[in-house]
């Protein structure tokens, strides 16, 4: 009889990542010796808690990865691509991209891709900015807390109902600079798990993200209770806009990009030394 294995998942409270682990959190698909629980927290507190290995899967910004890449591998299943749109700098008025420099951006975390994606954008130390709790950056903007904030998820959506302008969208400026979309984030297995476990677990967490496509509707209920201000209407968009072929599997191209993301960070000393990049599935 084969020992049933504890698998702690961490990922954020939003539509995207509840629709890609609907499956596993219903129990919709076989998952022996393996029993899954979740932990959801926010991006930013689940890289850090990736930097002492504490979960077995975890969701994290690809900004992340060089920081974790000695105690988790990439799976090739579960990214978050800005294909042509993703994270973006909203302020109070219209403003150019010249007018962000010297002023003070809130940005949901140090480790995002989003801040990473911006620093590539603006440069280093061309610009100030302040931690704010994803959720809490367009209030923060609206109220005059800040020049400006540079917002993921639902609020990419939601950011014109608060009176707010789109300064930039990174992954549409990264997408001028290189022909690719921007790798924004991944999902991590921890390596002492070992070769089997580890590939038993990508293998099953993308039969959840197939499950999810194939049994659309239930799948989009079960994640609506995660969007804020989101209708139905909007939550299936906002997981169709990251719930997709990428996330089934990144291919060669959203390797690449992954790749050319962290290569082009490390050439401006932003993050450590990715090393070689596995993704495992």
């Amino acid at each position: 009889m084969l020992q049933t294995m504890l698998i702690r998942v961490g990922h954020s409270p939003d539509p995207d990542d509840a629709f890609m682990f609907y499956a596993l959190a219903r129990d919709l698909i076989d998952t022996k010796p393996y029993r899954y629980t979740h932990e959801m927290a926010d991006i930013e507190t689940l890289n850090r808690r990736a930097e002492v290995g504490e979960l077995e899967i975890s969701a994290i910004s690809i900004h992340s990865y060089p920081y974790v890449r000695d105690k988790y591998a990439l799976l090739a299943s579960g990214c978050s691509m800005g294909d042509g749109y993703g994270p973006m700098v909203v302020a109070r008025q219209p403003m150019s991209l010249n007018d962000l420099r010297g002023k003070l951006i809130a940005i949901p975390g140090e480790r995002t891709t989003a801040f990473l994606a911006l620093l590539l954008c603006l440069g280093r130390d061309t610009f100030r900015h302040q931690v704010v709790m994803f959720d809490q950056i367009p209030d923060a903007v609206a109220r005059g807390d800040v020049d400006a904030g540079l917002i993921i998820h639902e609020a990419q959506l939601t950011y014109r109902q608060q009176g707010l302008f789109k300064v930039v969208d990174v992954a549409e400026w990264w997408g001028e600079q290189t022909k690719m979309p921007l790798p924004l984030g991944g999902n991590v297995v921890l390596r002492a798990l070992g070769e089997k476990a580890m590939h038993d677990v990508a293998r099953q967490l993308r039969q959840s993200i197939e499950y999810g496509l194939a049994h659309r509707r239930e799948a989009i209920e079960y994640a609506l209770q995660f969007g804020r201000g989101l209708d139905t209407a909007l939550t299936d968009r906002f997981v169709e806009m990251y719930v997709n072929k990428w996330t089934v599997d990144y291919g060669d191209r959203g390797r690449a990009a992954v790749r050319e993301l962290l290569a082009r960070a490390y050439r401006e000393a932003l993050i450590p030394d990715p090393g070689e990049i596995e993704f495992i599935g």
